[in-house]
């Protein structure tokens, strides 16, 4: 799917006309309208500082405006040979039919988009399981990976540091 395809649909997913998300963006009124109709069209691409700002205007993560080309299937196959050759994306065939999986034995790229798989799957389970509706689990989607809680690490301190700090209050009292 094109970056235009994109915008529209997340332009209308919030609601938005042309002209408003033009004005939100930053075009003057004027040609608000003709500047994202050019952007849907790809009759013009818009430059980073603008699909930002397009991203800020409806709510989303740049990258979720900025795929890969899917919009046709011989597109979408070579995406998909394109994740097999960089994150051990394999294709394979259970009782079930066809699937496909990620062999992390391929590398730490592999281990990487499994990990980040198995994040996708537990939103999707809470979704799934009512915990969470269908904009909280968009949102999580669109935002991806800012919303991504795993991905939340704390600094701990080495032992030694701990232990001087601790050895230091307790001299103190």
């Amino acid at each position: 799917m094109a970056i235009g395809e994109r915008i529209h649909f997340f332009r209308d997913l919030r609601g938005l006309t042309l002209n408003e998300l033009g004005m939100a963006v930053g075009f003057p009124k004027d040609n608000a309208n003709i500047r994202i109709a050019q952007y849907q069209s790809g009759s013009k691409m818009p430059r980073e500082d603008v699909i930002k700002r397009i991203a800020d205007a409806v709510d989303v993560s740049p990258a979720a405006l900025k795929v890969p080309d899917i919009d046709s299937y011989t597109g979408l196959m070579h995406t998909l040979f394109t994740l097999e050759d960089l994150y051990g994306l394999k294709v394979t065939e259970t009782e079930v039919g066809v699937c496909l999986r990620v062999d992390v034995r391929q590398g730490k790229d592999a281990a990487e988009l499994h990990r980040m798989i198995c994040v996708w799957r537990q939103e999707a389970a809470k979704l799934e399981a009512g915990e969470i509706t269908k904009e909280e689990y968009d949102r999580w989607r669109y935002h991806y990976p800012e919303l991504d809680a795993s991905r939340i690490r704390a600094a701990v301190l080495p032992q030694e540091l701990s232990d001087m700090i601790v050895e230091n209050l307790n001299d103190d009292e």
